[in-house]
Order: C-alpha cells, then sequence, then structure tokens
C-alpha cells in the first residue's frame, strides 16, 4: 500500500557534522532521515564487539555474521556491552520500517517494526561500513571497522518492491536465483517475481506431470538477438529447477523477508507444455504432437485448448506449486493471461462450442472464464491471484490483481474497479529496453531508458494520486524479460546499475519526478558502485559498455523517441 511520508532528510537538513567530519554516508535507497548523532565521528567494531539478538531477531543476526562478519573477519559473538550491536523489535514503527542509532557510550542500537524492519536496517548497517563490507573475507589487516555515528529513520514508501525475472527464455541456474535474492535484499527490495513458464521452456519439477520438464524444460537452439534478427545459436538450450531447488530458493527468501510470486502462464504462452502434452493444445486446429519447446521469440499461436481436462491439468500443476510456494512466502500466485492470441479459439469447433455453452460473449469471455476458474480455485485454498493487465479483457474476476505492463490505464482501469495493483509499465520499468542510444549497446531493444529515466519514474499516476485509487497500488516492480539476455553478465548488465535507482523509487518518500535531485543520487552511486564491484555485479559502466559486453553485428529492434505515457 501506499502512504505519505516527509521528504527524504538531506545533508543540508540534518544534523550539522561536527567539526572536520566527512560528509553523511552514502546510502542507497535514500532513507527517510539521516542525521549526525550527538558528537558525530565514528564508533569503533573491533574483535571484541559483541551482538545481541534480541526476540525475533534471530535471523538477521545469522545473516550479519555470515555477511558482514565474513567480510570483517569479526566474529560478532554473542553478548551484551557498551561496545555492542543490540537487534531488537519495535512495535511502534512500521513493518519494514527501522531505525538506528549510534551512540558512543551505548553502541549501536538497530530496531525495527518486525523482523523484517530489523532485516531491512541490516542492509543499511552494513552500507555505512563501506563497500568492503559487501565482500565475502577480508581483503586486508584491520583491527577496527569505523562505523559512522548517525541516526537513521526510516521507512519504505510501498509494500510491493519487487523485480520480475524470467528464467523461461533463458535458463537462470539455482545459484543465479539465490545471488539475486541476495540482490534485491541488498537495495531493500522484497517481492521476486519468477516467471517459470513460457513458450520457450518450462523450468518447475511437477512430479505427476514429468514431461513438462522431460520435454518442455529443452528446446534445440535458440533465436540470438531479437525475433526479427536472422541470426541463430544452435546450441541446445534449457533447464529446471528440481522440487528441492525451489524448496531451497524459497527458505533462502524467507531468511530474506523476500515474497516470492511463482508464475506459471496461462491460457497463452503455454507452447512448451503444450508440447510435452500434446492434449493441452487445439487439437482441432492444429496438429499438436508436432509441436516443439518455441525457439524464437515474440508470441506463439499455440494456446491452451478451453476443456475441462486441460483445467484438471492446471488444477494439478497448481497443487504442487502451492505445495512449494508455502503460504507464508507466497500469498499471492501469478497466472499469467497475458498475450494470449484467440485465433485457435475462433477456428475450433470445441472452443466456439464452450463459449456457447458458457453463455459467455466471445474469446475475450472465454479467457475470463478460465482465468476466474483460476482466480477462485487460489482464493479457495487461501492464496491471491495476479495477473497481467490482459485479465481485464472479457471482465476482471473478482479478487484478482493486476500486474499493469502495458501501461498505467490498466492499472488506472482495475484500481478504479477495486482491484489492487502492480505499477510496471513496459515504457518505463522493462529493463530489457536499451540504457542508451549508439551502436554499442549490446543487443539493443525497446526505447532508451537511462538510469535517470529510471529514477524520475513515479509509479502512482496523476489520474491515482489523492483518490481512493492511490491506496490500491500495492507498489511497483521492474521487469527483467530474457529473451536477449542468455546468461549472468547479461542480466547484470541489463539490471544494473538501473536497479538501485529503481528501488530508490520504491523505497524512498521521493517528490514528485520533476523535482528529484538525480545530481545527488549520482554523488551517492560513486560509493554504490563501489559496492556493486565488491559483490561482483557486472553493471553498465556511466561510460557505456566495456568491451566484453559488447554484441556487435546482433540485431536489435530499437525505439526511437520517448516512450509514449499509455
Amino acid at each position: 500500500m501506499t502512504s505519505a511520508h516527509p521528504p527524504v532528510t538531506s545533508a543540508a537538513d540534518s544534523s550539522p557534522a561536527p567539526s572536520g567530519a566527512d560528509a553523511l554516508p552514502s546510502l542507497i535507497p535514500a532513507p527517510r532521515s539521516l542525521r549526525w548523532s550527538a558528537g558525530g565521528g565514528s564508533f569503533p567494531l573491533d574483535r571484541e564487539t559483541v551482538l545481541h539478538a534480541g526476540p525475533g531477531t534471530e535471523g538477521v543476526a545469522r545473516w550479519l555474521r555470515a555477511t558482514v562478519g565474513a567480510a570483517t573477519g569479526l566474529p560478532l559473538d554473542a553478548g551484551r556491552g557498551d561496545n555492542g550491536v543490540v537487534l531488537a523489535i519495535d512495535g511502534d514503527l512500521a513493518p519494514e520500517g527501522y531505525a538506528i542509532v549510534v551512540d558512543p557510550h551505548s553502541g549501536v542500537r538497530v530496531t525495527g517494526g518486525t523482523a523484517a524492519g530489523v532485516f531491512r536496517a541490516a542492509q543499511t548497517f552494513r552500507q555505512l561500513l563501506g563497500p568492503e563490507a559487501f565482500r565475502r573475507a577480508p581483503v586486508r589487516a584491520r583491527q577496527e571497522w569505523p562505523l559512522p555515528m548517525v541516526v537513521v529513520e526510516d521507512a519504505p514508501r510501498f509494500g510491493w518492491r519487487g523485480m520480475m525475472l524470467d528464467v523461461a527464455r533463458h535458463f537462470t541456474p539455482k545459484d543465479g536465483v539465490l545471488r539475486y535474492l541476495d540482490l534485491l535484499a541488498a537495495h531493500r527490495l522484497n517481492v521476486f517475481h519468477f516467471h517459470l513458464t513460457d513458450d520457450q521452456g518450462w523450468r518447475i519439477e511437477i512430479e505427476r506431470y514429468p514431461r513438462l520438464t522431460e520435454v518442455g524444460a529443452w528446446r534445440a537452439r535458440s533465436k540470438w538477438g531479437h525475433r526479427e534478427s536472422e541470426q541463430w545459436s544452435e546450441t541446445p538450450h534449457g533447464g529446471y529447477y528440481t522440487r528441492d531447488d525451489i524448496r531451497e530458493i524459497v527458505a533462502y527468501a524467507a531468511e530474506r523477508h523476500i515474497t516470492v510470486v511463482p508464475e506459471i502462464d496461462i491460457p497463452g504462452h503455454a507452447q512448451a507444455a503444450i508440447a510435452a502434452y500434446p492434449e493441452l493444445g487445439n487439437a482441432d486446429v492444429v496438429d499438436t504432437s508436432a509441436v516443439e519447446v518455441w525457439d524464437s521469440w515474440g508470441v506463439s499461436p499455440n494456446v491452451l485448448a478451453p476443456t475441462e481436462d486441460v483445467l484438471r491439468f492446471y488444477e494439478g500443476v497448481f497443487e504442487e506449486v502451492l505445495e512449494l510456494f508455502p503460504v507464508e512466502t507466497s500469498p499471492f500466485v501469478h497466472i499469467g493471461g497475458d498475450e494470449c492470441p484467440k485465433d485457435q479459439w475462433r477456428a475450433s469447433a470445441l472452443a466456439q462450442a464452450r463459449i456457447a455453452e458458457l453463455g459467455v460473449k466471445d474469446e475475450d469471455g472465454l479467457q475470463s472464464w478460465i482465468i476466474s476458474h483460476f482466480d477462485a480455485w487460489l482464493a479457495a485454498r487461501g492464496r491471491r491471484s495476479i495477473g497481467w493487465d490482459e485479465i481485464l479483457e472479457g471482465g476482471l474476476a473478482p479478487g484478482a490483481a493486476v500486474s499493469s505492463w502495458r501501461g498505467y490505464a490498466g492499472g488506472i482501469a482495475a484500481a478504479r474497479a477495486g482491484h489492487d495493483v502492480v505499477m510496471c509499465p513496459e515504457q518505463q520499468v522493462y529493463f530489457d529496453h536499451r540504457q542508451a542510444d549508439g551502436p554499442d549497446e549490446p543487443m539493443p531493444i525497446g526505447y532508451v531508458r537511462t538510469l535517470a529515466d529510471v529514477y524520475r519514474f513515479e509509479p502512482v499516476p496523476p489520474e491515482l494520486a489523492g483518490t481512493a485509487g492511490e491506496a490500491r497500488v500495492l507498489g511497483t516492480q521492474a521487469n527483467v524479460w530474457a529473451e536477449v539476455m542468455q546468461d549472468q553478465g547479461r542480466v547484470d548488465y541489463q539490471v544494473f546499475p538501473r536497479l538501485a535507482a529503481f528501488a530508490e523509487v520504491a523505497w524512498s518518500a521521493l517528490p514528485a519526478p520533476e523535482e528529484r535531485d538525480f545530481a545527488d543520487f549520482e554523488r551517492r552511486m560513486v560509493e554504490h558502485y563501489a559496492r556493486l564491484d565488491a559483490l561482483g555485479v557486472a553493471y553498465r559502466p556511466r561510460t557505456g559498455p566495456h568491451p566484453w559486453q559488447k554484441r556487435p553485428g546482433v540485431g536489435g529492434r530499437p525505439l526511437d523517441g520517448e516512450p509514449p505515457v499509455v
């Protein structure tokens, strides 16, 4: 939910720095308030520093020892003392709100409204120690680690601050997913939208339907570049997550207080499933036994047949999905609903008979019936469905939430109708889109969306601001579609540094886009680039791609001009 917060306190508004003191630390996302504590200076952490975990914060203490402890070489043993760090829950704070007080006499107190708030505070605590705190082991011998004498008070603007990772077009191995969960956590993002199925691959093991991964997880070759490119990679591609892989990913996310939203795409983007089980397709229109996992990009014409057998099949899929993604970590389940061509349904006697039987108007009504079925099915099992904004076509299922991707319009309509919305307009926060103009951008597609453009993205459109519909905006997410991201390095390049700007938009109480201080953000990014270096992130440099990041001669589809606001 959105909430109004006071503007972020800048260095100029903060308590004055003591004589000779450095500037205030460069934190990203910017906190609501950052000021020097009495006396300023720094508080030394050393091998005698103890870490006390109050009730409910034990997991945060484990995380601090595993990360900050490893980077600094400090044991951070359990205990209490003046030379200590205390973790505690303070119910007077917002659930993800937190405070850090560094005091020369009483040590360091880190509090949060919940364990999640304490964990968000731990990310800021790590930033306060400098970029070396983001490494996996000490890089030089240090007896002390100076912690700036500051007071930080903070809380997020939005409750949904997410990133979607497409692992269907190009598979991200399990360790890469865990790495991205760490990167989300470091930027105080709290939702991981896991796009698991598409025309080009099925990535989750379903025990009762083994061919989904035996067949559906693999394709013979891949389009190289944009779908209009004439180039191909003839290397077979594939992969999937076992049930234990999924359990590990979910548990890893839970430790970092990240919600996981699994996506099983229906009724379109289903060619990989149809290749594995031809009876799922419209066999009275096409020879579904000849359908293969798709090797190109775009929108496949092969969609699910609107039969009871198909509904039962996907109920079986979702039963296993709910088992692997428990409600505590995954209250939402994404059911896709986007880009479902209706041509096969128009040509299918079976589909037309189903339209007449149901009494719906047309093929859009047929899609709405399928979406409504799974919305009700999930609701009966304590989950909420969410889908791309095409689920508005033919009537929106009661209780369904909307990922507004084609622009703001779908989200505006859904919010006005009383549905919750996650704003993720492709024109602003699709990170497969290029970051600069010019010939050096690898596999350039879409509009130019620079770091500054992302920093000036506003999730709440004017049509909803100040109205009841604004409360329906759960938050925002950046979407990472992987057609032109074949490996971790390509994903890193497209995502960073823009994810840092997006995280500040989602977390911080920024002014209107035209009033945002991008120069100050760039100043703070200087240190953040060093943090990303320590984490091994292959981000796009400010001056353009490194030679090894370029993909000369690979076709793209750049769009010129400013993206439309729709």
